[in-house]
């Protein structure tokens, strides 16, 4: 799965008057790791009495946080995600994901994210939301 890929994220911390997230994320072998700096910003929704939540996040150049060795550095990076409630015990999500990762990817990456990865990345995040109730009693 894809969850074996994230490396680290961080609490957003302040850059300048802007709060920004950095992660890093594990890429596979012979490839460099990747990193973003981002802001992320979460709006609570009631549209025609339907509550939507939307997360709406992009890269963001900081020079206090800056680039590591060995790591590229993603510099355009998009995301939208809207999560609203199926009526049932289940919740819709829309994602709309966009980043430009930088350097050489070999096609079969490409190929296998395309095919493969998306897909385990959606299966993951459904489990993800089936064992969140869990995740917080846990957490306690």
């Amino acid at each position: 799965t894809l969850s074996g890929l994230y490396l680290s994220e961080t609490l957003p911390k302040d850059y300048s008057g802007q709060k920004a997230i950095y992660w890093e994320v594990k890429y596979p072998f012979p490839l460099s790791n990747r990193d973003y700096v981002y802001v992320r910003e979460r709006k609570d929704l009631e549209v025609n009495g339907r509550k939507i939540w939307v997360v709406l996040a992009k890269s963001l150049a900081v020079s206090q946080c800056p680039e590591k060795a060995g790591v590229i550095r993603v510099k355009d990076y998009k995301q939208s995600l809207a999560l609203e409630s199926d009526g049932a015990n289940g919740t819709k999500v829309f994602m709309n994901y966009f980043d430009n990762p930088g350097g050489k990817i070999p096609p079969w990456l490409v190929n296998w994210a395309a095919k493969s990865g998306v897909p385990a990345f959606l299966t993951d995040m459904q489990k993800a939301c089936n064992n969140y109730v869990k995740y917080c009693k846990n957490k306690k």
